[in-house]
């Protein structure tokens, strides 16, 4: 990402190009999609179809708010860091109360096991962090994955 050629204070300075918020959330929704199967699985076995159906609940709520969060902080970076900074701080607020409305909205069905939800949100959302740090570039030349060594 660039500065722009705006001039003025940082906190209205927007940045241009690329957004590897994208390109890492992208990433970690795919894992997400490939882990998710056995997840389910594991949940089903353990809690029979109603666990397999909270846990496919769990990580479908998961990968939608990766998902809302990299484009939220891609769509406000270009207008300017500081409605970035604060769709950040609020746009975080805002997606834990929607992961708490979409729990109170099936809390009570019939097809719901707690436990399963519970432990597939946070062992989902912990697990592809951890599991994206090994890919990600902590470096200015290549931000967002590391390149791959294709050559």
């Amino acid at each position: 990402m660039t500065d722009s050629p705006s001039t003025g204070s940082p906190m209205t300075t927007r940045l241009d190009g690329a957004a590897p918020e994208v390109e890492i959330s992208r990433d970690m929704i795919r894992r997400g999609l490939i882990v998710a199967p056995v997840l389910i699985a594991i949940c089903g076995a353990v809690w029979g179809m109603d666990g397999a159906w909270s846990s496919a609940y769990g990580v479908a709520l998961v990968l939608i708010n990766f998902g809302i969060a990299a484009g939220l902080i891609a769509f406000t970076a270009r207008i300017s860091l500081g409605l970035m900074m604060g769709a950040i701080l609020f746009g975080y607020l805002i997606r834990l109360g929607l992961v708490l409305l979409a729990f109170v909205l099936v809390k009570d069905a019939s097809w719901m096991s707690r436990p399963s939800l519970g432990l597939t949100v946070i062992v989902t959302h912990l697990g592809l962090l951890v599991w994206e740090l090994k890919y990600v570039a902590a470096s200015l030349a290549f931000p967002g994955l590391k390149p791959s060594r294709s050559n």
